[in-house]
């Protein structure tokens, strides 16, 4: 049986509350988070313009050699201007679960991310996870990292 892996970030950004939770609570900026070589795109079409319990969404990614894969995830919690989580329904991981965490800290917002997920086939998905999905998603959240501190730190 493979093994539960976690991941956490931790990021301040010199913004208020509401444009934080704005920003990251519009499904359609997630994109603008994502590395262009994940070929992320959502293809859902009724998912709505912001994210609340229940919303299903559903992408296209390519991960590994630039294979389409489907990947379908529910917002499963959200308390406004606070936290939200989505898990995946459909997709690459065993399991997928990736909790958001927003709270006003002096100069800004705290943000944090937590995910835990598991892949599949057991001993090979441990292999895979060793050789490159752990890499991948560490580069993965250090681009969003990236990409938020070009959008909202001002130089």
């Amino acid at each position: 049986m493979s093994k539960v892996y976690s991941l956490k970030t931790v990021q301040q950004i010199p913004v208020n509350l509401d444009t934080a939770w704005d920003f990251f609570s519009t499904p359609a900026n997630l994109k603008d988070i994502t590395p262009s070589g994940m070929g992320f795109d959502i293809i859902s079409s009724h998912h709505g313009q912001k994210m609340y319990a229940g919303q299903i969404i559903e992408y296209k990614v390519r991960p590994v050699l630039g294979i389409p894969l489907y990947w379908m995830t529910e917002i499963t919690h959200m308390k406004d201007k606070q936290y939200f989580v989505d898990e995946q329904r459909f997709g690459p991981y065993s399991m997928w679960h990736h909790q958001h965490h927003f709270k006003a800290v002096d100069g800004g917002v705290e943000m944090t991310d937590i995910v835990h997920y598991k892949l599949p086939f057991w001993w090979l998905g441990d292999i895979a996870n060793r050789l490159f999905v752990q890499q991948q998603l560490k580069s993965i959240f250090y681009y969003r990292f990236q990409k938020v501190e070009e959008l909202f730190v001002k130089n």
